[in-house]
């Protein structure tokens, strides 16, 4: 299995509003404690190390990308 980035969402607009409003009133410490548990929850769902792996790079490629 390899990662899947093409679009995959049913409706990307409301995950991205619901996202938004799970982080309302935390403060920062708090919403990156949310999304660094929400990474691993869907890390487990996922749960095949070679996609894991592969999300892992192109995320941290795509940051240094940004640096250039």
């Amino acid at each position: 299995m390899t990662l899947n980035r093409q679009p995959n969402f049913d409706d990307a607009d409301a995950f991205y509003a619901a996202l938004i409003e799970a982080h309302r009133d935390f403060s920062d410490a708090e919403s990156e404690a949310m999304n660094a548990r929400l990474v691993l929850l869907l890390a487990n769902h996922i749960g095949s190390h070679d996609v894991l792996f592969e999300a892992l790079d192109t995320a941290r490629t795509s940051v240094l990308e940004e640096r250039t």
